[in-house]
């Protein structure tokens, strides 16, 4: 019972507190408007808030700058340069067949521009003295097979030659005609004795020297020469 009392209290309280609210609420709203005493007021119509999004611009980028590298590799290549050759100049090959005087004989002959002189491959080589000169007697055939002649030649001097893997040997050197081609040189020869048949004739720098040029690839580009003219 004594409940009762003291819900009522709570329940007036609450009553009066909403009615406070509803009259504050009426006071703040403003006053209503006349629209008889209005009539001369100017209108201010707000502009219309859309909700579209605006237009989109399309933006044009720059173009970047592009810088250009050249860039240059150079490469080595073998160049092939063509040497003139004098006039007049033989050309030989590799080997040749010179013929020798005095004999007269054709002898199959291998060209070596790295030697100094020329030599020649001999047999029965005889050293001996007439009218107090030093001179030489050998026998020289073109072939195994054919018959030797035998030469006497003055010593023009004696010389040691270098051999490749070998002691230096004590040479005659004689003077010889050497005949190739249309050309013929007198020129120092050293003798010495040897079985080589194949190249019996060693032609070097002292013949080739302002006469011809050799290409390694070719061979008897000269032939044989005319022996009748040796006779």
């Amino acid at each position: 019972m004594r409940l009762f009392p003291i819900l009522s209290l709570l329940l007036s309280s609450q009553l009066l507190t909403g009615c406070g609210i509803l009259q504050r609420t009426k006071l703040d709203q403003p006053p209503p408007v006349n629209v008889e005493h209005t009539t001369n007021l100017p209108v201010v119509v707000e502009p219309e808030v859309t909700s579209q999004c605006p237009a989109t611009e399309a933006v044009v980028c720059a173009e970047p700058k592009i810088k250009v590298i050249e860039r240059i590799i150079e490469r080595n290549h073998e160049k092939i340069i063509e040497v003139p050759v004098a006039e007049g100049k033989l050309v030989l090959g590799a080997e040749e067949f010179f013929t020798v005087v005095p004999s007269g004989l054709q002898l199959r002959s291998l060209i070596d521009s790295a030697a100094a002189t020329t030599s020649l491959n001999v047999q029965q080589l005889t050293a001996f003295e007439r009218d107090g000169s030093d001179w030489v007697r050998f026998q020289l055939s073109a072939s195994a097979a054919e018959e030797a002649v035998e030469v006497e030649l003055p010593v023009k001097r004696y010389m040691r030659v270098a051999r490749p893997g070998l002691e230096p040997q004590r040479r005659p050197f004689v003077e010889m005609n050497l005949t190739v081609g249309e050309v013929t040189h007198m020129v120092e020869v050293n003798l010495t004795q040897g079985n080589d048949e194949q190249f019996p004739l060693l032609i070097g720098r002292n013949f080739l020297k302002d006469t011809a040029v050799v290409d390694v690839s070719l061979r008897q580009v000269q032939g044989k020469p005319d022996s009748s003219q040796h006779e």
